[in-house]
Order: C-alpha cells, then sequence, then structure tokens
C-alpha cells in the first residue's frame, strides 16, 4: 500500500496572500483532501528583515476566507534553524560537505576571471578537498559537494522529465559563516521532517528543485513527487502584477466574491477536468489531479471569475449564503443588522440571490428591506413618482387592501386594476419599484411585497402617493 499524502503550502511572510499563492494553496489543499491525506502549512520566515507578524496574519486570514483548512500547528521555519545546521553538519561529519574559507573578494575574482574567459561563474570552491590541516583559523561556510559529470533529472508531473547537467549546479552554500542555514537546506529538511511526499508549487521554483535534489541525495532520503506549476498571467500574457489590479486574496474578499466561487475559478485557472467549468466542493476533491495541470500559464479573467460566483451565489443553500454575505459586511465595516432585518433577509434570499455575482450585487437588491421607512427615493426613482404615478398607487391601494397575500392573488389584483384603467403592468411597475424600494433597480415587485408583508408594504405605498408632490 503506498504511503499517505503530505502536501504543504509553505509562503514567505513578506505581505498578503498573494492570488497565485492562494491557488497554490488550492491545489495542495484539493489534492491531500482528495486523497484523504494531510494538508500542511508552514511559513518560511527565515528572512527576518521581510517576514512580519502583520503578513503571516494576512496569509491565515486569506486562507481561513478560501476555505482551505491544514492540519496540525502551523510550522515556522526559522524556529527550526537548529535542525536545518545538524543536518549541515551531518554532511560535513559525511564527507559529502565541506568547509569554504573562500572570501567574497576571492569569489568574485574567480567570477571575473571565469566571465574574460567565456567560462561558467558558477563556483567550485579550492577547499572542496582539502584536509583539515590546511584549514586556516577563519570564518568559513559549509557548502555541499556538487556532483561532477553526468545530469541530474527533475521527474516532473507537470512539465515532464526536466534534465540538469552536473555541472550546471554549484558548490551550494548550506551553513552561512554565522551559521545560519539558507533556504535551499531548510526547505529539504523542513519538507522531509513534516514527511512531505508531493511539492505542488509555482515553476519559478524549477530551477530549485536540482539544487534541492542535490541535498536529499546526499542525505540517501526519499525524493518526493514534484509538480511545477506555470504561473498565472494577465489578460495580457504578462506575469501578473498590481497594473492588472487586485492580486491579494483578501482584495477579492473585500470585493465580496463568494469564496466558493473564488475556489471554483482558481481550481480551473490552470487545471481542467474535460469540459466541466462550474463545479462543487466536493466535485474538486474527487477531480483534481496533477494529470489535468496545463503546461501553459493560465490567463486571469474577471468576467469568467464573476460568471462563475454568480452560479456559486444562485446555488448556494440559502443559510450558507445569508452566513458568508453578513461575514462580507462585517469585513467591510458594517454594522450588525437587527433581527428583524434578519428575518426579512432570510425570507427574501431567494429572489435575491438570482443573477447576482458579487455580495454588493446582492446586498443592493437586498436595499428594499434594510431601509426604514420613511423611504427616501433616489434620483431615477424619484422621477417615477410624478402627480400621475402617485394617483395610481392611490388607487391600486385599496385592490392590494382587499387582495390575500399571496403572490397570485397579488398579481390578479394588479392586473385587473391595469385592465380596468387601461393599463401596461410596465406603467405601474416603476412607481411600485420606487414606493417599495426607493430605487429603481430592486427584486420584483411582487418578491418585495411578499417580503415586506401586508402592513409594512402598504404603508410604503402610502407614504409615496402622498409626498414628493
Amino acid at each position: 500500500m503506498s504511503a499517505a499524502v503530505v502536501t504543504r503550502f509553505a509562503p514567505s511572510p513578506t505581505g498578503y496572500l498573494h492570488i497565485g499563492g492562494a491557488r497554490t494553496a488550492l491545489f495542495n489543499w484539493l489534492y491531500a483532501r482528495g486523497r484523504g491525506g494531510k494538508f500542511l502549512l508552514r511559513i518560511e520566515d527565515t528572512d527576518r528583515a521581510r517576514s512580519s507578524p502583520e503578513a503571516s496574519a494576512a496569509i491565515l486570514q486569506g486562507m481561513a476566507w478560501l476555505g482551505l483548512d491544514h492540519d496540525g500547528d502551523v510550522i515556522s521555519q526559522f524556529e527550526r534553524a537548529d535542525r536545518h545546521a545538524e543536518v549541515a553538519n551531518e554532511l560535513l561529519a559525511a564527507g559529502k560537505a565541506f568547509k569554504c574559507f573562500a572570501t567574497q573578494d576571492e569569489i568574485e575574482a574567480f567570477r571575473e576571471a571565469a566571465r574574460a574567459e567565456g567560462k561558467s561563474t558558477l563556483y567550485r570552491s579550492p577547499w572542496r578537498d582539502s584536509g583539515a590541516a590546511s584549514h586556516p583559523d577563519a570564518p568559513y561556510v559549509i557548502r555541499i559537494k556538487a556532483p561532477s559529470g553526468g545530469t541530474m533529472v527533475i521527474k516532473d508531473e507537470v512539465q515532464g522529465d526536466v534534465r540538469i547537467a552536473h555541472e550546471q549546479l554549484d558548490d551550494m552554500i548550506l551553513l552561512r559563516s554565522d551559521g545560519t542555514p539558507v533556504y535551499m537546506l531548510a526547505v529539504v529538511v523542513d519538507d522531509h521532517d513534516m514527511g512531505v511526499t508531493h511539492v505542488i508549487r509555482g515553476d519559478d521554483h524549477l530551477s530549485n528543485a536540482a539544487r534541492q535534489m542535490m541535498i536529499y541525495e546526499a542525505m540517501e532520503w526519499p525524493l518526493p513527487v514534484y509538480a511545477h506549476i506555470p504561473l498565472i498571467h494577465g489578460p495580457d500574457g504578462k506575469k501578473l502584477s498590481k497594473r492588472h489590479g487586485a492580486l491579494g486574496a483578501q482584495e477579492y474578499q473585500l470585493m465580496g466574491y463568494p469564496a466558493a466561487g473564488m475556489r471554483n475559478y482558481l481550481a480551473r485557472l490552470g487545471w481542467s477536468h474535460g469540459d466541466d467549468e462550474f463545479f462543487s466542493d466536493a466535485q474538486a476533491r474527487e477531480w483534481f489531479d496533477l494529470a489535468g495541470i496545463g503546461k501553459s500559464p493560465a490567463r486571469f479573467d474577471t468576467k469568467k471569475l464573476e460568471h462563475l460566483c454568480g452560479q456559486h451565489i444562485a446555488t448556494s443553500e440559502n443559510a450558507a449564503l445569508q452566513q458568508e454575505l453578513l461575514a462580507f459586511r462585517t469585513a467591510i465595516g458594517e454594522n450588525n443588522l437587527p433581527d428583524v432585518k434578519l428575518a426579512l433577509l432570510s425570507d427574501a434570499m431567494n429572489c435575491l440571490k438570482e443573477r447576482a455575482k458579487t455580495f454588493p450585487e446582492l446586498l443592493e437588491k437586498a436595499e428594499f428591506l434594510l431601509v426604514d421607512r420613511p423611504i427616501e427615493p433616489d434620483e431615477k426613482a424619484l422621477k417615477s413618482l410624478d402627480p400621475v404615478s402617485r394617483g395610481i398607487l392611490s388607487t391600486l391601494t385599496p385592490h392590494l387592501q382587499n387582495a390575500s397575500w399571496t403572490r397570485d392573488a397579488l398579481e390578479a389584483a394588479t392586473a385587473e386594476y391595469a385592465d380596468s384603467n387601461g393599463l401596461k403592468f410596465g406603467k405601474m411597475a416603476g412607481p411600485l419599484r420606487a414606493a417599495l424600494a426607493g430605487r429603481s433597480v430592486t427584486p420584483s415587485v411582487f418578491d418585495m411585497l411578499l417580503v415586506l408583508g401586508r402592513d409594512e408594504a402598504l404603508a410604503r405605498i402610502k407614504d409615496a402617493a402622498q409626498e414628493h408632490g
């Protein structure tokens, strides 16, 4: 039986959760969750100058919004520095690494000479095979002995076999002269100790894989399965950057995209399952595999994101959708709604969620139930409340009062009124929208009448019939 799958997401805490990082996290999460495996989170905070607790918190917040739960505690790479150093010293003792006393000036002189002769500037240290007897009493770094001759093959599930000649690898530093480990060593030791079986990450790390494999092979540790995924580009085909608009997962949260829609869209960004565009989390977990990841960069398309988000809003369960809508209101700093409004919102959810692509759009449609009397119509709605229209509202009111408060009865009452007055329903709809919501773009008039209830709806219509004269 094969070992359980363990994947990891390992961001550097130097800023927000980038949309590319969010997709990497999602791919790792889907791969592990779909196979009953573990998804681990490691914060690569060894660069103390650029790392910050605020950035770590932003990454965790972004993942929480996307619903990407991880197993176990968050691992701090910085806190494992002693373990990384231990492995470097183990390689030193085994003769697979060496102490290098070359100064920065000597290394630069070597590179300048190599450039002048048109040779490789990759550093192979003269201390590589020196014995302890020749070592000076001076600062040193620990370097790994890069293999000579032959080729290293990175077996990649997305890129295929990638071959790198050993001559292209340098005697890489493992421990700096102050005893601190380098990132390349830390990544390998952490992945091994955490039991990571699959390393799924951006293809900007592909060149790192060969250097990291030197450490795996020197330690005689089993290699993980590699899958290097192409980066995300903007609509213009260039690497996604600030000029393309929002980049952080939290920016999309604050713009009001539902998390399920975002997950669906990010899953489809560079991975496919036949022609399926819209799918549930359960389907994504079942279907996601490494074979479905394309080799070309994916292009970020906001229209496609909005289309999928609209489908997710429309098919969401009302209670869950309302919870997420309220969480969005909290995120943008809105006050809590009173219980009476929450009840109305719950009643209205079916008519609100159709054709809304984002939470601001949904809230725009919900405005009729969030406002209180007296309703202040906006400029456009006010135009629907001229004297003729107010007269229509005034004479329509008794017909509505006498109807039983069901959709069929209300539709029949308004149709009968329209017929007897030689009106088309459209002539009544504008004034009714203005009266009930104070705006011209709303859910259907009958949805609003039913949600508001007889007393509130009739009170609003009476107000509109009398005012604004």
